[in-house]
């Protein structure tokens, strides 16, 4: 049986072209066998996250242990979160900050781990992410990370059905990276360190196969 993707806001409505159309279920009613229903919040056509994920019977998932970003900047010392920005040289365009780029790397690595396992960034249903603080930072960098998260996840339009531009740093906003309507049920959090040394972002994610 494939699965639908049902969305609901103040109504229930199909999120077209994940999974083909999809009647509205009563509020309330659990999933029907088969379904992911993404509850959203009532009347925002592009929200960041969804209130929650409801998976019915049958549905099969795939979670995705969690995932830093890759030393690609050999340049900079191991164990340093320069370490891990993924532009070329290991340089940061004006305003992305280092977690925006190990985001971006991060996201990047889960969607090669999902397309390993017959999925894409489209099928994520539920995300959590762990983030450190910057070195001389007292807080993570939650709006760099969001901004990360925007190339990936959260970028097209739900009414309108258009890919929204989103930032990179202080650049003005273009064309996402990877442009993908999945709002999942997502949760951010502050931790004093990460298990790989200078690692600043990890991700972990629930797929849902359909």
């Amino acid at each position: 049986m494939r699965g639908k993707i049902i969305t609901g806001g103040a109504a229930l409505v199909a999120l077209v072209g994940l999974a083909g159309t999809a009647s509205a279920a009563p509020r309330g009613a659990a999933p029907r066998p088969g379904d992911v229903r993404v509850a959203l919040p009532p009347g925002e056509s592009n929200p960041m996250i969804a209130n929650g994920v409801g998976v019915g019977h049958a549905v099969a998932t795939y979670t995705a242990s969690g995932t830093g970003p890759a030393g690609t900047n050999s340049a900079a010392p191991p164990g340093t979160p320069e370490r891990y920005i993924g532009f070329p040289g290991g340089e940061l365009p004006p305003g992305v900050t280092i977690t925006e780029a190990q985001g971006l790397n991060a996201l990047e690595r889960l969607a090669a781990n999902l397309k390993a396992a017959g999925l894409t960034p489209r099928d994520v249903i539920s995300m959590r992410v762990y983030l450190a603080n910057p070195p001389g930072e007292d807080a993570a960098d939650f709006a760099g990370w969001n901004r990360a998260y925007r190339q990936y996840f959260a970028n097209v339009d739900l009414k309108t059905h258009r890919v929204v531009k989103v930032p990179l740093g202080g650049a003005p906003p273009a064309y996402p990276e990877y442009p993908n309507r999945a709002r999942p049920a997502r949760v951010a959090l502050e931790v004093e360190n990460l298990p790989v040394a200078g690692w600043l972002v990890e991700v972990e994610v629930m797929a849902a196969y359909r």
